[in-house]
């Protein structure tokens, strides 16, 4: 065992015996979730001798009330998942009257009158929620109809029943049936555009391992947004082989200590957030220049997050393996889009989603991570507008604008 592997075992050994002393467990803690992201805390330490601690919170409170990412909110709705998880979302409605015309696979689905309008659901990512869909949310208000939920344990979603009161593991084939639940609630009819980003992409993959039948009557249109569909065990997050080597050995381990001393380390959390704050942005954003309120804005979804949920869910991604899945979009619009700098999922896994669907389009975006749809959405609403013309959700030369509108209420439908 490495030097460091062991001091992370020790550590952890440390906080689950001795939670009084919580200031070594939540140093630990810093450096553990934030997968041994050296370059990140060396760039805060570099920050802390020119910038003080308190008008860095004072700062990030202004980026807080002023920021407007986040607000826009929808018509409210529940669904209920197998196990009784509640499932939040919101709908935003389009007027009818602005429905396009049919294209000629929804005249193919559904004859000549579409029983309803497209209606396009987004699934967001790992320890995010429906807000980090902001800029797409807006710049498509009032042009197409769209759905926005909060995985379960995510947002304003219930805490997985099945993993609070059984035990039970988080899979991402149980996320696939959680989709299925909001879709018969919010989009019990008519034609359906999936977009999913990151862990909501493999969301949308093991909807259609489950439902191939619900993809071949109802979907028009896939978008798969800095993703995989397998060997995610293999990502070196940007490290070094000895230090990826590592974090394989013990993080599953320090993640599932950690989340049983959830109160102990979210304290933690807090009392380290420029820290946090460095390896936020380091594993979210490869440009240099990105807003500090977007910035911030990614920073609080992520510290949203309790530091249990993040440890229930991190093993379903090194079984994920959705990659026969893929078949099923086969003759699909698919956009296949991620950032270049991304070290989450790297964009090779995204062109390996593209080899195995050759007419789908492949958007490698330059100076992009993982957040891509934060960090560049003009160029993600952009090709997800392009991609909503062809399935014919929305008629050609629509204005669908980079940023939209960012009123915090749902428009009229």
């Amino acid at each position: 065992m490495s030097e460091s592997s062991a001091g992370a075992v020790a550590a952890v050994a440390s906080a689950t015996g001795a939670a009084g002393n919580w200031r070594r467990a939540t140093g630990f803690a810093g450096a553990a979730i934030g997968v041994v992201a050296a370059g990140a805390a060396a760039g805060v330490a570099i920050e802390r001798l020119t910038v003080g601690r308190g008008m860095r919170r004072k700062a990030r409170l202004a980026l807080d009330s002023a920021g407007p990412y986040g607000s826009l909110r929808g018509v409210p709705g529940k669904a209920t998942a197998e196990d009784g998880t509640e499932l939040y979302y919101e709908v935003d409605e389009v007027d009818p009257e602005a429905v396009p015309a049919l294209g000629p696979r929804r005249r193919r689905l559904f004859g000549r009158k579409a029983p309803a309008p497209v209606t396009v659901v987004f699934s967001h990512g790992y320890c995010l929620s429906q807000d980090s869909w902001h800029f797409q949310r807006a710049a498509l208000r009032g042009v197409v109809r769209t759905v926005h939920w909060d995985q379960r344990s995510h947002g304003r979603s219930g805490r997985g029943v099945q993993q609070v009161r059984d035990g039970v593991p988080v899979s991402i084939d149980q996320l696939g049936r959680d989709l299925k639940a909001v879709i018969d609630a919010a989009v019990p009819t008519g034609p359906i555009v999936l977009v999913g980003h990151s862990m909501g992409g493999m969301t949308v993959m093991a909807l259609a391992d489950q439902y191939p039948e619900l993809v071949r009557d109802r979907v028009v249109a896939v978008a798969l947004v800095g993703t995989s569909s397998g060997r995610l065990g293999e990502v070196n997050f940007g490290l070094p082989v000895a230090g990826v080597n590592a974090v394989r050995r013990v993080l599953p381990g320090v993640l599932k200590a950690l989340g049983q001393q959830a109160a102990l380390v979210e304290k933690g959390r807090r009392a380290t957030a420029d820290l946090f704050a460095g390896v936020i942005k380091r594993y979210s954003f490869a440009s240099r220049d990105v807003d500090p309120a977007v910035a911030r804005f990614a920073e609080r979804m992520i510290e949203g997050t309790p530091i249990d949920v993040v440890a229930e869910f991190y093993p379903a991604f090194t079984d994920h393996d959705k990659t026969e899945a893929l078949e099923h979009f086969a003759g699909l619009p698919v956009l296949v889009l991620a950032g270049i700098g991304d070290l989450v999922t790297p964009s090779e896994h995204s062109e390996a989603i593209a080899d195995l669907l050759p007419d789908a389009e492949l958007v490698l975006v330059p100076d992009a991570g993982h957040l891509v749809m934060l960090e560049h959405p003009e160029v993600v609403t952009d090709r997800l507008a392009d991609l909503l013309t062809r399935a014919g959700a929305v008629p050609a030369g629509a204005t669908v604008g980079g940023y939209g509108s960012t009123s915090s209420t749902a428009q009229p439908g």
